[in-house]
């Protein structure tokens, strides 16, 4: 339960912090959160927040924190790593 807590807390404080001003596509449908995926060109993703309880989406959040902090880029949550690898991992949450 506490990754969970940590999960939420550190996606919350990375879109509460999104750049005034420059506003970009960060909101999402209830019970969803907007993240962005890829190494070079970055591509939008909607995923459910039941996702942030999973391990192998804690490991993509850990990434995206060792790489970014809460300052992410993009305005909203940034998954620095391939397209192909974050829809491998989401799609076994399915």
């Amino acid at each position: 339960k506490m990754a969970l807590v940590r999960g939420f807390m550190a996606a919350k404080k990375i879109i509460g912090g999104s750049v005034a001003g420059t506003r970009r596509e960060t909101s999402a449908p209830k019970g969803f959160l907007a993240v962005y995926v890829g190494e070079s060109q970055k591509k939008r993703y909607l995923v459910p927040i039941s996702y942030l309880s999973q391990p192998s989406f804690q490991a993509l959040l850990s990434k995206s924190e060792e790489e970014f902090g809460f300052d992410h880029p993009m305005g909203g949550l940034t998954i620095p790593c391939p397209e192909d690898t974050f829809i491998n991992v989401t799609s076994r949450l399915q």
